[in-house]
């Protein structure tokens, strides 16, 4: 888009269609992270230099400058979650940062909500449950300066993941009624962000699951609930299919059910194989130790046999 004559760059004037060129390829890079995962959505970063050459040096009039600031925080938000698909902690970090420094540039609180829930998420995965309520929390209080109610709820889901993984099930079963009561009025919520908008009936229902699982208290009703998020993905949310198919077999493998355990975690990990991303080798390890507690049985051996495998494997 910038042209030169010699060594100099020549001035451009940023125009709407060059901003919504943008938009559509960060679009086409989040949905390719939803179906394959991280590791495939490398030309993020092409996204990255060509917004930020607009802004060194294009002329960019007022009414369009949030706008660019947002793509390019937007962009950096992606390219962060997908350093954390791929098993990145600091790079990921690093470009939250910057996602929020270029968000906050541009007034956006319902972004900044959203790049505080992603980085919440990252100190989840490695368990680190007050660090990921910090985040939460920051997120929480954007969320509110933006009057962005699925922000709020997909925030209070979170927060009771957390909670419970840190042993809190009372304030956690709170936090996650507040999250489904806020979600059952989404018919009535303006139309989702971008970045907002993968949380839909089908997410409700595997965090619902995913904190009756933290709780390991009913499984049967974390099955419930699993069974009907895993049903809703289709093939375009891939990874969170496979995702909550793992956490359905640990709940039938902490029932004693080791013949569905099976089914299901082989059904999971056929999907996980194509995907680049670390958390499903990580989310594996709780039903991996439930079944290598089990009674002999060919089956669950074979299915251990390729747990250890993928999980060794190199991602695609």
């Amino acid at each position: 888009m910038v042209t030169t004559t010699g060594d100099e760059p020549l001035p451009i004037r940023i125009e709407t269609t060059d901003v919504e060129a943008l938009e559509a390829a960060v679009g086409v890079l989040r949905a390719l992270d939803y179906r394959q995962g991280g590791g495939f959505c490398r030309d993020a970063v092409r996204v990255v230099k060509t917004a930020s050459l607009l802004l060194h040096w294009g002329t960019v009039p007022d009414p369009l400058r949030a706008r660019l600031f947002t793509v390019l925080a937007d962009v950096h938000n992606l390219l962060g979650w997908t350093e954390f698909d791929i098993g990145h902690d600091v790079p990921a970090r690093r470009r939250f940062e910057r996602a929020l420094e270029l968000a906050t540039e541009a007034g956006n609180d319902n972004l900044v909500a959203n790049i505080r829930y992603r980085l919440g998420r990252l100190h989840l995965h490695r368990h680190d449950v007050a660090g990921a309520l910090t985040e939460f929390a920051h997120g929480r209080a954007a969320a509110l300066r933006s009057d962005s109610r699925r922000a709020l709820a997909i925030l209070a889901a979170n927060e009771a993941w957390a909670l419970a993984m840190g042993g809190a099930s009372r304030a956690a079963l709170v936090r996650l009624e507040e999250a489904e009561a806020a979600f059952a009025e989404a018919a009535t919520w303006p139309e989702p962000r971008p970045w907002e908008a993968f949380f839909g009936t089908a997410d409700m229902a595997a965090m619902r699951g995913t904190v009756l699982t933290e709780l390991a208290s009913v499984p049967a009703d974390a099955i419930t609930h699993l069974t009907e998020a895993a049903g809703r993905y289709g093939t375009d949310m891939a990874r969170s299919r496979s995702l909550t198919l793992i956490m359905l077999a640990q709940n039938h493998a902490a029932q004693g059910d080791f013949d569905e355990a099976t089914r299901v975690g082989t059904e999971a990990l056929d999907l996980a194989r194509d995907l680049g991303s670390v958390r499903p080798k990580d989310r594996l390890a709780p039903l991996e130790r439930l079944l290598r507690d089990c009674p002999p049985d060919r089956a669950v051996t074979a299915l251990l046999d390729q747990i250890t495998r993928y999980r060794s494997d190199p991602l695609p």
